[in-house]
């Protein structure tokens, strides 16, 4: 088994913390189990760009349970928990490339040596997998039957390949899974996101303004727990329906030239490119800090602020100081990439549990359904959404009602009316 980690001495550390997130994983341990009986990947191999954390760990324990050979690198350089990854080597059977801080000829080197094992799922976070086999690595085509993509950024890829006839393996939106967006695009990204600023800055939120680029379900959580903590938010849109919305929560809305000018803190959620740009940068006020929840650092027009800056300096580890010609100076913090992963721990393992079940239901389709998929862009299957659901409530200890033959008859009747 080969691997390209920092240092496999971390590894017990790691398992401590993959076993501590496992806690709130039932849904995933539930599956887990499932898949130890019946082996749906046995001897198959999975190739997987995902953030190497203790719950994407907890999913590859799960992939492992089902038979299958993991092979896994980052999705982002930031990304990594080095212990997570030396666990998973040492103590679960996956092989694993990927080093926290890795530079980009590192980043991409990793991904070869995934794709090196010809995966016959790919499991990606951004696209970043599919996108090279399609490109570059086009040889390990012939081995794939079908893929699973879980972030909006890696969608939008996803989509627009399609839409060029590009695509040439089926492959799953768990993005736009109900139990994914719901929970951890809003309440994940919202909560996790905020954590990162803080362990980042120790700035206190309260009475200060934040500028939330996107409103989205990422950008909705973002907002709220930013109320929830004493700030004044500031939401930048495109959608106007998704504008108008957020002028209904309660949000000031306005241009992102204009909300400079009031940024105590800016983040953007968008999957965007330069969604912080030259009109922003030129009007912000002195000591603001940014960054970028988003899959990829371009929603950050970094090289402007390289190329316009008098001096940079590292304030500390991920924060960034830039010093402009009037005096000015604006804070970046984890270089543009996720602040939430960089700086802190990601989402919590509660909601990671929905999102990941979606994963490993999606590939398990994949393999059972494999003769009937069409090389497109597949929404995950409302019985799997609802599956993943039932089985949370379930782990909950939450009971609901069920419909009686009388109110389905009801609901799929035309003939009863007022009475």
């Amino acid at each position: 088994m080969s691997y390209d980690i920092k240092d496999i001495e971390l590894a017990d550390a790691g398992r401590d913390r993959i076993l501590w997130a496992d806690r709130d994983m039932p849904v995933l341990a539930s599956i887990r189990e499932r898949f130890e009986r019946e082996k749906p990947f046995e001897g198959m191999q999975i190739g997987a760009c995902l953030h190497v954390t203790t719950e994407t760990a907890n999913l590859v324990r799960t992939m492992v349970a089902g038979g299958a050979k993991v092979a896994l690198c980052a999705s982002n350089p930031l990304s990594t928990q080095d212990d997570t990854a030396a666990a998973l080597v040492k103590y679960y059977g996956a092989e694993v490339f990927a080093i926290k801080g890795e530079d980009t000829e590192t980043y991409y080197k990793h991904l070869d040596q995934v794709i090196d094992r010809h995966p016959v799922v790919t499991m990606d976070d951004g696209a970043d997998l599919c996108d090279r086999i399609h490109g570059q690595r086009s040889d390990a085509l012939p081995f794939v039957i079908g893929g699973t993509e879980e972030t909006t950024t890696g969608v939008i890829r996803l989509a627009a390949m399609s839409a060029a006839g590009a695509l040439k393996y089926p492959s799953f939106n768990v993005n736009d899974a109900n139990t994914k967006h719901f929970f951890d695009n809003r309440y994940g990204t919202g909560q996790s996101t905020l954590d990162g600023v803080v362990r980042a800055t120790n700035r206190l939120l309260a009475g200060r303004t934040l500028v939330v680029s996107g409103y989205g379900f990422c950008g909705r959580g973002l907002a709220q727990r930013a109320q929830g903590m004493g700030m004044s938010v500031i939401v930048c849109e495109v959608d106007p329906l998704k504008a108008l919305e957020a002028h209904m929560e309660g949000y000031r809305v306005m241009k992102a030239a204009d909300a400079a000018r009031f940024a105590d803190v800016w983040i953007t959620v968008t999957g965007d490119l330069n969604v912080i740009d030259e009109p922003a940068f030129e009007n912000m006020k002195s000591g603001a800090i940014i960054c970028n929840s988003g899959h990829f650092n371009s929603e950050i027009n970094i090289p402007w602020l390289e190329e316009h800056a008098t001096s940079k300096e590292t304030l500390k580890p991920l924060v960034d100081e830039y010093t402009f010609a009037d005096g000015r100076t604006i804070i970046l913090l984890a270089e543009g990439r996720l602040v939430n992963l960089s700086c802190a721990e990601g989402h919590p393992a509660e909601v990671m549990d929905m999102s990941f079940a979606n994963q490993v239901l999606a590939a398990e389709y994949v393999v059972k359904h494999r003769d009937q998929l069409e090389a497109k862009c597949y929404n995950i299957p409302a019985e799997i959404d609802d599956e993943i659901a039932r089985l949370k409530l379930e782990t909950l200890g939450i009971e609901i009602d069920t419909l009686t033959p009388e109110q389905v008859e009801y609901l799929n009747s035309w003939t009863l009316g007022t009475v």
